[in-house]
């Protein structure tokens, strides 16, 4: 368990924190209960895991009597020592084994009067939602909803190690001719890139897809033992967490000499304008369903449209993929501050596929993207 000096800014917290109350009280809530896991973090800048012991932060809605509580085993505070408690106005309450720490959040939630209806964590364990739900007598709803509010529309700070993460898997792309060559299986390319990512200032790589030849016609196939061969076009997924938390996540597509496929160049190239049409689109006011429009149409057109099976894009920040969800149906309006990926893709089964994916803001006047390794094919030594 650790904190993040990125974080650590009580200033930056205390405004997360307020938004929160503010956010549980329009939702018709009396108190957000918020386990470990990337909510935690956002608002106390706190990492760490859930166990069968309970910790959680307990936030009570706007308006509602009480301060945030901070609750944890006894064996577990010290881990977060970093959080600045008393500048937040958080009070922090220890329980050892032997106490029944669900009956210590319901009697904290009581100072305000009986609850009637909670968000939690939506990663929040079973064992510790339902014996919540049974000592509270409260409503259960999902926090998630709630947070996502806030979560989405980064702030300075957030689009900083944003940005940082992008500049930091591009190096790792910048370095595609150390490890992809004829010759090595998939999983010996991955293993590499995997080690690229650490050493390019990640904390680690949450996730590394090597897709060659027919593999690439599958979006998330991951690696494999099979041996790349001079003529195959690879789609290289990669990304992870700064130590800061915020997360990379690129993709480009290589071939190893010379494709062998006759209808690679031609194919590429409308996926080439399709991404590029998509990131044109980002916009203040545009639409999350607009910009998967801008990116499907051309594909569509080209006569792939049953070739572009995934949605364009997700958001990005603490977690990999958050909202907003660049889809077909998301009539979300685009605001500022707002980070997602940008990632049509065309896939041939039995043969090969390909993808290209950008990270990207909206700015007040339009986008910024993180990444900015050239989008091309781009042809490898064999």
């Amino acid at each position: 368990m650790a904190t993040d000096s990125l974080k650590q800014d009580p200033a930056v917290l205390a405004a997360r924190l307020g938004r929160a109350a503010e956010a549980a009280a329009t939702a018709d809530l009396d108190a957000l209960l918020i386990t470990p896991g990337s909510d935690l973090r956002y608002l106390l800048g706190a990492r760490g895991e859930s166990f069968e012991r309970l910790s959680a932060l307990v936030l009570p809605a706007a308006g509602r009597p009480g301060a945030p509580v901070l609750v944890l085993p006894k064996l577990e505070a010290p881990g977060y020592a970093d959080v600045p408690a008393q500048e937040l106005g958080v009070e922090i309450i220890t329980w050892v084994d032997g106490e029944d720490p669900h009956a210590l959040v319901a009697d904290l939630l009581k100072r305000g009067g009986a609850p009637s209806r909670l968000a939690v964590a939506d990663v929040m364990p079973a064992l510790h939602a339902l014996p919540l739900r049974g000592v509270t007598g409260a409503e259960q709803v999902l926090a998630g909803p709630v947070l996502r509010e806030l979560r989405m529309r980064k702030d300075a700070a957030e689009i900083e190690q944003l940005r940082a993460a992008g500049a930091a898997i591009d190096r790792v792309h910048a370095r595609m001719a150390e490890f992809l060559r004829a010759g090595r299986t998939e999983a010996e390319v991955g293993a590499d890139i995997a080690a690229a990512i650490v050493e390019e200032g990640h904390a680690e790589a949450e996730f590394v897809i090597v897709g060659s030849a027919a593999n690439g016609a599958s979006p998330h196939h991951d690696v494999s033992g099979r041996v790349i061969e001079a003529g195959d076009v690879v789609v290289v997924d990669i990304g992870g967490p700064l130590p800061s938390g915020y997360n990379s996540d690129s993709t480009r597509t290589y071939a190893v000499g010379e494709p062998a496929q006759a209808d690679v160049a031609e194919t590429y190239a409308v996926l080439q304008a399709a991404q590029a049409a998509a990131v044109r689109a980002v916009r203040p006011g545009a639409t999350a369903e607009s910009i998967d429009a801008a990116a499907r149409e051309p594909i569509a057109a080209a006569g792939f449209g049953e070739r572009f099976i995934h949605r364009t894009g997700h958001g990005i920040g603490l977690d990999v993929h958050e909202e907003p969800y660049i889809i077909g149906g998301n009539d979300l309006v685009l605001e500022a501050g707002m980070a997602f990926s940008v990632e049509p893709g065309i896939y041939h089964p039995g043969r090969w596929g390909a993808r290209i994916e950008d990270i990207v803001i909206v700015t007040d006047d339009g986008v910024l993207s993180v990444n900015e390794r050239p989008r091309d094919l781009v042809v490898l030594p064999a």
